[in-house]
């Protein structure tokens, strides 16, 4: 069967792939070759400035220039070849290795070609390309989307800063809010979580066999090793390598990057959840769109889809997340494989993650505000104003204020507006403060 967007197992390359193949140039098969032929270029490029010997096995000049375009312009032809390679080597970096042996040898520099992954091992490789593409994927998709996100809840909590509404806490009517500033509180908390994600750095293990320069060492005793191999990975590819290693990278910078990821998911879902709820309270109808199916049996529903799905795939998301940052910092002994596959899959929560803040804007867009429900459920819960009413009275030095206020709210009759002025007039206070407290209503006990 031929792989088409109908026949793709995975939904985020099926059903979801227009909106997860922004994505694709940093994750895909083809993404992951041509990241290490980034860093086996840039590698050598470095090793050329710091090897006198290697030096004179290259022409004066020109030599970056040749040699970038093999992954600037690294073609679909390009990783079919690698993948040729790969069937005979059965070893998937080994291959990236011949295949730039061979291009050397079409650019004139095949006396340097053993200086290609020179003193390395496959994870020197693996674990500073897999970084450097999730950095790149971050700042390049990831962070942008997370940005219109939350550039439609300030735009939508300024719209409506001056709404009241009937908190709930515990499910259960609560002191007036105003709906602008509820969705505000969505957007300050992603704001913050972005401050951490950015935070936590981007590491890459780069050091040799079993981290120690072994084969670097013995060839070149003479050279400081620690320093060339810090300054080519933080310079030439902007990651922070990390200085004490096995064969593989700790991982626990990357665990913590998706431990943040995942507290950014755990925000969307806690966002879907409430506009669920407020549509299903009717402070919300929907915009319809021509030829539309709410139900496939009720005709009159218009359901809260695009909410729904945020949540779900925020779920998924995260519970990938968590797999991943519990399992790669772990490792037997020196290496074993486990990470090699598990990294593979670190595009996939991702473009859950996407999927999910694609849905949320679309909810977000299709929102109507019914204020005529929201005032009408702040009208029909008076009781909500009893926490003004008592705080003033501990203010004017009145006795037990709380406990008068409880007899008359905390029982299974409405209180109105009227029994709330009944109230106010039978008490034993100055005109002036009864008059402060006549002013509180369910409309305007909102706070600042």
């Amino acid at each position: 069967m031929t792989l088409t967007a109908l026949t793709a197992l995975s939904p985020v390359d099926g059903r979801y792939r227009s909106k997860t193949e922004k994505l694709a140039p940093y994750f895909s098969e083809f993404a992951l070759i041509r990241y290490r032929v980034r860093v086996e270029v840039e590698y050598f490029l470095a090793l050329a400035d710091f090897l006198p010997q290697l030096k004179a096995l290259l022409p004066a000049k020109g030599v970056a220039e040749k040699l970038r375009p093999r992954y600037q312009d690294f073609s679909l032809d390009d990783a079919k070849r690698v993948k040729e390679i790969e069937r005979t080597t059965n070893h998937d970096v080994k291959a990236v290795e011949y295949f730039l042996k061979e291009k050397f040898d079409l650019l004139s520099l095949e006396n340097a070609k053993e200086f290609i992954h020179f003193g390395l091992t496959s994870q020197d490789i693996n674990n500073t390309a897999v970084p450097l593409s999730l950095k790149e994927a971050l700042d390049e998709v990831y962070y942008p989307a997370l940005q219109a996100l939350i550039d439609t809840l300030q735009a939508d909590a300024e719209k409506w800063k001056d709404v009241p509404m009937l908190a709930h806490t515990h499910g259960q009517p609560a002191s007036p809010t105003r709906l602008g500033k509820e969705i505000e509180v969505f957007a300050y908390r992603l704001e913050k979580q972005r401050e951490l994600l950015k935070a936590v750095p981007l590491s890459a293990k780069f050091g040799g066999a079993t981290g120690n320069f072994n084969a670097h060492h013995a060839a070149y005793p003479d050279k400081d090793w620690k320093s060339f191999a810090n300054n080519f990975v933080e310079k030439s590819l902007g990651l922070q390598r990390e200085q004490y290693t096995t064969q593989i990278s700790n991982y626990d910078n990357l665990a913590a990057l998706f431990d943040a990821l995942k507290r950014i998911n755990t925000i969307g879902i806690d966002l879907a959840r409430d506009f669920w709820l407020y549509i299903s309270m009717d402070y919300f109808k929907q915009k319809i769109k021509e030829g539309e199916v709410g139900s496939s049996a009720m005709p009159h529903k218009v359901n809260p889809i695009d909410f729904e799905n945020a949540e779900g795939n925020f779920g998924v998301s995260s519970a990938l997340f968590t797999h991943l940052a519990g399992k790669l910092p772990i490792s037997r002994l020196q290496r074993d494989l486990t990470d090699s596959t598990v990294t593979r899959n670190i595009g996939v929560p991702l473009a859950h993650t996407l999927i999910a803040f694609n849905s949320l804007g679309k909810g977000l867009d299709k929102l109507l505000l019914h204020e005529d429900t929201m005032r009408n459920d702040l009208e029909q819960h008076w009781a909500v104003v009893s926490e003004g009413i008592q705080t003033i009275l501990r203010r004017e030095g009145y006795p037990h204020p709380y406990e008068a206020l409880k007899a008359l709210t905390r029982k299974n009759e409405q209180v109105t507006e009227q029994s709330i002025e009944s109230f106010v007039d039978s008490l034993e206070i100055d005109e002036t403060v009864k008059k402060e407290l006549r002013s509180l209503s369910p409309q305007n006990y909102t706070g600042i």
